[in-house]
């Protein structure tokens, strides 16, 4: 291969690195809106705690439906289409969403919209995985920082529209708006001609023991993160904190999160793998124990913070392994680990909430903190002592 061909392949590969990126930071601003709207349209709709709980609910089977339809599509395709179809059927959603007349309609428009967003889900970390093996190097960390970038603009564009006025409806309709130029500008650079060769490749059963021991790492990272997420706020309350602090738990832990995203690649290439892995582990246990066992606000920020960390480096790290596992099959494989976030999702926002009433904080982050525990699988795996290779 000549010098002027390897610079036209490095300027490629460039050039789709950064349209997976702009499909990172579509779907996080995006799904910031919708969780950061659920309330006005509560109100909007009359729905009750109840109520919003199963439309959440339904949401993570959705999500589970378009994870299993982003594999069809990559069978069938390539896993390009899935990331167009599931920022169409997440824009979708959000329109129908935002001009929903009554209950019926916002909760059918939620469901398309759960189901693109398991689609997007696990076709951009198809996409990731794709580009990463090329790159030669570790590159998901970067990936999944930009997805938090994106969530918290849509966050702040949230607050900008509730402050200024125009309320969660322009905020809708304005990701919606996002996602589809987003789809008309960037989805041809995304990697079609690679996914498209490999799927010949498909043949036999897949290592369903080796997608179980990846997917235990993903199903711990995300008990973690949803249990954070959803009642960080409550903790900070029931432990004295002011209504007007208790956001900054989520702030202070998607800092974390970030900051191990954006840490992640240099850490992995200098470190290893296993290395980084294992901390995020001891990262992850001592936060959530420290948020259950010692009821101070200062000390559960810390906790929080050090839960961010280590989520943050440990889904990139988890999606990079299941890549690894069979490289022409990366995204039918990509699309089974998927599956394992929505466990993680119901089991951090559920089972915290229910054992929040029962036994109080410090039983409560226990689950997060043993959720971690499955990670240990991983790190004996051999899939985590195998390193990438440049692709030529």
């Amino acid at each position: 291969m000549t010098t002027q061909q390897k610079s036209s392949q490095s300027a490629a590969l460039r050039r789709t690195a950064i349209a997976v990126a702009g499909a990172y930071g579509a779907q996080g601003l995006g799904y910031a809106v919708v969780v950061t709207a659920v309330p006005s349209f509560q109100a909007r709709h009359d729905l009750s705690e109840t109520a919003v709980s199963i439309v959440l609910l339904g949401v993570c089977v959705a999500a589970a439906i378009g994870s299993v339809i982003a594999d069809v599509l990559a069978i069938w395709r390539n896993s390009r289409l899935g990331v167009v179809v599931g920022f169409l059927l997440e824009a979708a959603g959000l329109v129908l969403a935002a001009l929903s007349p009554d209950a019926v309609v916002f909760i059918v428009a939620i469901a398309i919209y759960g189901v693109g967003l398991g689609v997007i889900d696990a076709a951009s970390n198809m996409q990731g995985v794709l580009v990463q093996r090329h790159w030669g190097g570790s590159i998901l960390g970067r990936f999944f920082a930009v997805y938090t970038v994106g969530a918290i603009v849509g966050a702040l564009v949230m607050s900008a529209g509730l402050q200024w006025g125009a309320g969660a409806v322009s905020a809708l309709l304005a990701a919606a708006l996002l996602q589809v130029i987003y789809v008309m500008l960037s989805a041809r650079t995304l990697d079609a001609e690679r996914a498209a060769r490999e799927a010949g490749a498909r043949r036999g059963a897949l290592p369903r023991a080796s997608i179980v021991v990846v997917g235990l790492v993903v199903l711990a990272a995300f008990t973690v993160d949803s249990g954070i997420s959803t009642w960080s706020s409550v903790h900070l309350v029931g432990i004295g904190a002011a209504l007007a602090f208790a956001p900054l738990g989520y702030a202070v832990y998607q800092g974390g999160v970030l900051a191990a995203r954006l840490a992640t690649d240099p850490l992995v290439r200098g470190a290893g793998m296993r290395r980084v892995m294992l901390m995020c582990v001891i990262a992850g246990v001592l936060g959530c124990l420290v948020v259950g066992f010692v009821p101070l606000f200062g000390f559960a920020l810390a906790g929080f913070l050090f839960a961010g960390l280590c989520v943050g480096a440990l889904v990139p790290i988890a999606f990079g392994l299941a890549g690894r596992i069979d490289p022409a099959r990366s995204d039918e494989i990509v699309a089974r680990v998927n599956l394992f976030n929505y466990g993680g999702a119901l089991i951090g926002a559920v089972g915290i909430g229910l054992l929040l009433d029962i036994g109080g904080s410090a039983l409560a982050f226990a689950i997060p903190a043993a959720a971690l525990l499955l990670v240990i699988p991983a790190l004996r795996s051999k899939i985590s002592q195998r390193t990438n290779t440049p692709h030529t």
